[in-house]
């Protein structure tokens, strides 16, 4: 290729990725009355900078090729910075290793641009190979702290290269730019993923949402959602987890569950999203839900409603992992409008938007799981009844048993 050749198609490039960033996003019509999805996601592969993927230089790369490439963008952390809503995002390269990277939007559903760099986040020892899914959280102590998953191999099974140690991870920020990173969390758990930190000091302490496993990855070996307190985050440990969101049988979160971002304060308490997963036979699916917890008690469970609140529909179903969405962001805003940042298959980045008082009603008013099918039907049946006699009138019932 030559110089001119090489100049247009650089052009070529710069026109499409900034058409992209560019793009606007709308409302999707006919919502379900509790959120409302987007018709594009947030953010993709193709929103990476190319700085991040190309050599610009004709010398060292002059067919213009990808020289390294990113695969996905998804399960972003989510906060209000400066006006702006920033996404945490986790950026994974052509080589399966994950990293972090902000991107900022004014609007919140679209035109995300990504920072100059990623995030630099310091070492923490030479075992420790990939770090994934950051919840940020501006706590009552001043700094914006992230956590997120680290990963290294499982050296006690040399010969299992899949078997690996999932350990909560600690940073903190004044800026987002630079970051200090503290010792990793500890618990009896061998296995933590999914971890977060209470915004608030609970009894002047720490709090955390944990996920303590037995394994790293495979379902029904955890109790479910945990709760600890600790007094220094600078050496995070904690000597006594309580299960505040177990697992059940035949429900979204028979496999396992584990909390998504921090909880939003309300007047009627602590809302919580969270992610559910069930073994189907064409793998695990992984859905969304909510909870509601005691604003003075933030372990005590007040709310939950049956089933899921988002699941995967149309291409979000389809990816490198599909039939999972999975979220640890989301951004609740002064006049009470809600961000929910969500990523689909391990691919991509969308957002559904609602408000805390759309959301305390589905948290409030839904009726919680039934456990067994003909509870389930009677609460639909009860349903049922309600709006015919609204609509017609108790003599007109028909069907009744």
């Amino acid at each position: 290729m030559n110089r001119k050749a090489f100049d247009l198609k650089l052009k070529q490039l710069q026109r499409q990725h900034q058409k992209l960033l560019r793009r606007p996003n709308r409302k999707l019509p006919n919502g379900n009355g509790i959120f409302d999805r987007y018709q594009f996601p947030v953010l993709t592969a193709d929103h990476a900078p190319l700085t991040w993927r190309y050599d610009f230089d004709p010398a060292t790369n002059p067919h213009l090729m990808t020289r390294l490439g990113i695969n996905s963008v998804f399960n972003a952390g989510a906060m209000e910075w400066q006006g702006q809503i920033v996404l945490m995002a986790r950026v994974e390269g052509w080589d399966r290793k994950s990293f972090f990277a902000v991107a900022q939007s004014r609007t919140g559903v679209d035109r995300f641009e990504f920072w100059d760099y990623p995030v630099r986040l310091p070492d923490f020892e030479p075992q420790e190979t990939n770090v994934y899914d950051m919840r940020l959280v501006r706590h009552e102590d001043g700094w914006v702290c992230g956590l997120f998953c680290a990963e290294r191999h499982d050296d006690s099974r040399p010969d299992d290269l899949s078997a690996a140690i999932a350990r909560c991870g600690i940073a903190r920020t004044r800026d987002l730019v630079a970051w200090e990173r503290l010792p990793d969390l500890k618990t009896h758990s061998p296995h933590q993923r999914n971890c977060v930190l209470h915004p608030e000091f609970v009894n002047g302490q720490y709090a955390f949402y944990t996920r303590p496993m037995t394994d790293f990855a495979a379902t029904g070996t955890g109790d479910g959602i945990g709760w600890g307190l600790c007094d220094d985050i600078t050496h995070a440990s904690i000597e006594r987890e309580q299960i505040i969101d177990p697992r059940g049988y035949h429900t979204i979160k028979e496999g396992k569950n584990g909390l998504g971002p921090a909880p939003i304060k309300t007047k009627q308490g602590w809302l919580h999203l969270a992610h559910g997963v069930r073994n189907t036979a064409a793998g695990m699916r992984y859905v969304l839900y909510l909870f509601l917890c005691d604003l003075d008690d933030p372990a005590r469970l007040l709310k939950a409603p049956g089933g899921y609140f988002l699941a995967p529909e149309g291409e979000e179903r389809v990816g490198d992992v599909s039939n999972v969405v999975f979220s640890n962001g989301w951004v609740a805003r002064p006049n009470g409008e809600v961000f929910i940042y969500y990523g689909s298959s391990d691919t991509r980045t969308h957002v559904a938007t609602s408000t805390v008082e759309r959301l305390l009603d589905y948290v409030q008013n839904t009726p919680e799981d039934g456990v067994r099918s003909s509870v389930c039907v009677q609460q639909r049946c009860d349903l049922i009844e309600r709006n015919l006699r609204r609509l017609r009138g108790p003599r007109h019932l028909r069907g009744r048993h």
